[in-house]
């Protein structure tokens, strides 16, 4: 097991002096960390939200525009908001150990390393690399060796400072799955059928032949964690995310398929997709190649823009779209439905605000930031728990790893749920071979699997679009792509409200990397939660700077089902 406290960073450590005048820990000391339970473990809110959000006892603030006293008001509460954080304990972050039980690091995320012609990582050039996430320093990321032309993704980016909200490694994540265990086959064989049927419409999930049968492969798993009706998968839960609202309606959520009030312009929402079947790397060579750093060598083509309408095109989309996109575009999507989409704590919703409206504060510039620098902090308590905690291995890693031990060329305590699954023969079939055909010509990105990153962002971001709009707003003149993408066509299976289609697109935006082969299931419902834990932490320093009376705070549900209040 890892722990924090062996990688500190030297060049960081002393004592500091804190505004308030105390001895302060060192990052050394900070980094050391407390073995503690963590405040938010892997099925959800793990303490009270008095224990989680509760502010300090604040002095009362002036707000006048006296220079003096507003030049005080304002250190106050920086001062307060740092001084909160400064006291919380850090969870020990513990890994799966699957780094340390096996020498060949057949678990470990690798890419863009020399490989032997497994695909197994030079234990020379993975020692520099724990090395240089152990110690931060620029100097050792360059020393790590490069297979080929590959570039890894912003490695120091978890070791940023956060000046608002919590430090990055403060925050509580379960250790991954492990390379033997039954999650991992469960959700490799998961991975396996997204892949198998990315080119089924979303529509047709009822009576397709493929789906019928990852639904029936799905239920005779030991261990699969997705979503189920009583203790089964069905089709209406079939790569479906956990939280409230996602099987409730059509599997794409509202907020990419609704035109999205763009400034002057509207931005109708239908995405050029590549063709069914273009899959790649399914010969070893190309994983091979793609594992050293090569260059891709498969081509990537389009054809006419549609609406999304099955996992190839959520692939696409998910593989072009910028950090925060999806929740820039509900954001807007939402602010357009007017005044009662707005949760009904805004104090601009009461009559005490009738000759006011909501703009800089609780409006649209408001959340529009926060969304933004939700998602931002959301990236970098992934970042660090990617590079310097967990560094575990992409599923294509596995499918190679899979298709090794099956011809022969080596053994591995792989679990036998995978081994023996329908999802692995079917791919056989298919390709003469067990590695796992991906959307994408140069597959999953340069950077540790765990937690996703598009989790992270969709949890941090989703959670703030819950706290300042209406969850129960129902949303108007809902719709559903036709088979082939070609156009919009009423929903008429009942309402569907704002939190159930925000936490849907949550969903969609994690687990539909998944789809695409580049995630593992609990790299999103576990990057979900990180992201809540980040922007609750940063709902619980905003809150203290507005200035409206009446306000009673920031309420929304989490991703768990519980209630969470963050009061002023």
């Amino acid at each position: 097991m890892q722990n924090l406290e062996n990688n500190d960073l030297p060049r960081l450590a002393g004592v500091d002096e804190d505004i308030d005048g105390q001895l302060s820990l060192s990052r050394r000391g900070f980094l050391r960390g407390i073995s503690g339970a963590a405040a938010l473990g892997a099925a959800g809110v793990a303490v009270t939200t008095a224990e989680l959000v509760a502010p300090d006892a604040a002095e009362a603030i002036d707000v006048s525009g006296n220079p003096g006293t507003r030049r005080s008001a304002a250190a106050q509460i920086r001062r307060d908001a740092a001084n909160y954080h400064r006291r919380q304990d850090i969870p020990e972050h513990a890994t799966n150990g699957d780094e340390e039980r096996y020498s060949d690091l057949r678990a470990q995320y690798s890419k863009t390393m020399p490989h032997n012609d497994l695909g197994e990582p030079d234990k020379a050039a993975y020692d520099l690399f724990v090395a240089a996430a152990a110690s931060g320093d620029s100097a050792d990321w360059r020393a790590v060796p490069q297979g080929g032309v590959g570039r890894q993704v912003s490695p120091q980016g978890g070791t940023m400072f956060d000046l608002e909200g919590a430090d990055s490694h403060r925050h509580y994540l379960r250790p991954a799955p492990s390379f033997r265990s039954a999650e991992e086959a469960g959700e490799m064989v998961e991975v396996y059928w997204q892949a198998l049927t990315r080119d089924v419409p979303f529509t047709e999930y009822g009576s397709n032949a493929s789906i019928a049968a990852a639904v029936a492969d799905l239920n005779s798993m030991t261990d699969f964690n997705g979503p189920k009706v009583g203790s089964n998968v069905t089709t209406g839960t079939l790569f479906r995310g956990n939280t409230p609202g996602d099987l409730t309606g059509p599997y794409i959520s509202q907020f990419l398929w609704a035109n999205i009030p763009y400034g002057p312009h509207t931005v109708v929402q239908t995405y050029r997709t590549p063709p069914a079947g273009q899959d790649h790397m399914t010969t070893y060579a190309e994983w091979l190649n793609v594992q050293r750093g090569g260059a891709p060598t498969g081509v990537q083509t389009f054809g006419t823009a549609r609406y999304l309408a099955n996992g190839r095109d959520l692939s696409e989309w998910l593989h072009r779209d910028f950090t925060y996109q999806g929740f820039l575009n509900a954001a807007l999507i939402i602010l357009g439905y007017g005044g009662g989409a707005l949760d009904p704590n805004n104090p601009y919703r009461s009559t005490g605000f009738a000759n006011q409206a909501a703009f800089v504060s609780f409006g649209g510039p408001d959340i529009l930031d926060l969304v933004a620098k939700a998602g931002n902090a959301g990236l970098r308590a992934a970042w660090f728990q990617k590079w310097r905690v967990h560094r575990r291995l992409r599923p294509e890693v596995f499918g190679g790893r899979i298709h090794n031990h099956i011809t022969g060329a080596k053994s591995y305590d792989i679990h036998p749920d995978v081994l023996n699954s329908d999802a692995a023969a079917a791919v056989f079939s298919a390709h003469g071979n067990y590695l796992l055909p991906m959307a994408f010509p140069e597959g999953s990105p340069a950077h540790p699997a765990y937690p996703a990153g598009h989790a992270t962002i969709s949890g941090a971001c989703t959670t703030i679009l819950k706290a300042f709009f209406n969850e129960a707003f129902v949303i108007p003149s809902a719709v559903e792509a036709n088979a082939d993408g070609s156009a919009l066509n009423p929903y008429t299976g009942g309402s569907l409200t704002v939190g159930g289609e925000l936490n849907k697109l949550a969903a969609n935006i994690s687990l539909g990397r998944d789809t695409a082969g580049v995630h593992w299931r609990s790299d999103g419902i576990d990057g979900l939660l990180l992201g809540e834990q980040v922007a609750i932490n940063l709902l619980r320093d905003h809150v203290t700077t507005y200035t409206e009376s009446g306000f009673a705070g920031f309420t929304f549900t989490s991703f768990g089902g519980q209630t969470i209040t963050i009061a002023p």
